[in-house]
């Protein structure tokens, strides 16, 4: 897989890239992951990427002209990527978005800044827009990192065991169930019995129900989602 990232501060991945998971990944050639910034592509002396929004209004709108020339630029020496705009109004990033991204040969992540992004580069561009959620942050870069890490987690070989991401935290539909390791008791809290009673059988349906139940308390809505889909089906 390769992954480009058009980002306005291009040194902000450095130590990111070299770390954790997707450092590794990138050692073993797994994906290749390339930061451009975008003001390279300015055309004037001051490599202006900004300006005033027409019909008023607070703060600056990134301009279509250098964000159109970069994409330009990375998909002549590439061919066609998936291009995506890192943006607040986009659909909300999940894991079954996640799975669908691990998939793609090539990512074009598309880091916003200020006012946000003139919307021709979305309509010109045809980017899918992708939020992490409902806040806003100063720029793109934290959700690029985000969404990077999501995705090269599931590419084959990143992970030590291939088992880890089947089992965790929203890959089918629900909570994870809880985890215990040594000391067997801490300051008065006990690791339960099943968990050390060697029989598999009871492990795994205690772990389904601790899933359930953990679902119920803090995500009722995953299930509802769930419900919901199977109703369609």
């Amino acid at each position: 897989m390769r992954i480009d990232i058009l980002t306005l501060f291009p040194e902000i991945f450095g130590s990111y890239l070299d770390h954790g998971i997707v450092g590794r990944a990138v050692q073993r050639h797994l994906v290749d992951i390339r930061c451009l910034n975008f003001r390279e592509f300015a055309k004037d002396l001051h490599r202006t990427v900004d300006d005033r929004p027409f019909g008023g209004g607070p703060g600056m709108v990134l301009m279509c002209g250098p964000v159109f020339d970069a994409v330009e630029a990375i998909e002549k020496e590439t061919g066609p990527a998936y291009r995506i705009l890192l943006t607040p109004r986009g659909e909300p990033l999940n894991q079954r978005l996640v799975q669908e991204l691990s998939i793609r040969s090539h990512l074009l992540l598309i880091c916003g800044h200020y006012e946000g992004f003139d919307d021709r580069i979305q309509a010109g561009l045809g980017c899918r827009e992708i939020s992490i959620g409902d806040y806003v942050l100063s720029g793109g870069e934290p959700a690029a990192m985000v969404m990077t890490d999501a995705v090269v987690r599931l590419l084959p070989g990143a992970l030590g065991d291939e088992q880890s991401t089947v089992e965790e935290s929203f890959s089918n539909g629900k909570l994870e169930y809880p985890h215990y390791t040594r000391p067997r008791e801490f300051r008065g809290m006990v690791v339960p019995d099943v968990l050390l009673s060697g029989h598999h059988q009871r492990i795994e349906a205690w772990r389904r129900e601790q899933s359930m139940m953990k679902t119920l308390e803090r995500r009722p809505d995953l299930l509802e989602g769930a419900w919901i889909c199977s109703e369609q089906a």
